[in-house]
């Protein structure tokens, strides 16, 4: 597929050029399922789309899932701004469970001994771990970086979305490397 070149645009006005969703629809009917999209639509229905920053929506998003303790799994460079989004947190009623990409103090040649230094290592598997005993319900990735934002969904055991996606060139804003100058 490559819906950008389709001029068509079936798909919005229900005559997709290809319809598989009989294989699919299904799953919509589950309780999690329907709980999640419920609560994504109120964020977006009536109108309320583009009223909400992110971190708006993700106390809104949270609040109506029921959710009370957030995991965050961050990075240490960005250690000022999970202060921040602790505060902010917990301000609204919710529990954090912080936890930065150091933990554990792994030294980097424990894992790679090819590398010499005695530098800590970034830990997204210890993260992982860490918020599933901590039984974090939903958990917010803050500035990791790529490759151990993967290592560390792949092991979370709650849901979970991204806040902050690094990008040190560009503000932390990767759609500006689309935009012209």
């Amino acid at each position: 597929m490559d819906c950008p070149k389709c001029l068509q645009k079936g798909c919005r006005a229900g005559t997709p050029c290809v319809d598989r969703s009989d294989g699919y629809v299904v799953e919509y009917d589950t309780d999690e399922v329907a709980a999640c999209t419920g609560a994504a639509s109120a964020l977006v229905d009536d109108g309320r789309a583009g009223t909400l920053n992110r971190l708006e929506e993700i106390v809104e998003y949270s609040k109506s899932r029921g959710y009370t303790k957030i995991g965050v799994a961050y990075c240490y460079g960005m250690e000022k701004e999970a202060t921040a989004l602790r505060a902010y947190l917990s301000e609204a009623g919710f529990k954090p469970e912080m936890v930065s990409c150091t933990v554990d103090g792994i030294k980097e040649s424990r894992l790679d001994p090819a590398k010499k230094t005695q530098t800590v290592s970034c830990n997204p598997i210890g993260q992982a771990h860490a918020l599933n005993r901590a039984k974090a319900q939903f958990t917010l990735l803050m500035g990791l970086c790529l490759g151990h934002d993967i290592l560390l969904q792949k092991r979370l055991r709650m849901d979970f979305t991204t806040f902050v996606v690094k990008d040190r060139v560009l503000g932390h804003n990767p759609l500006r490397a689309l935009s012209p100058p």
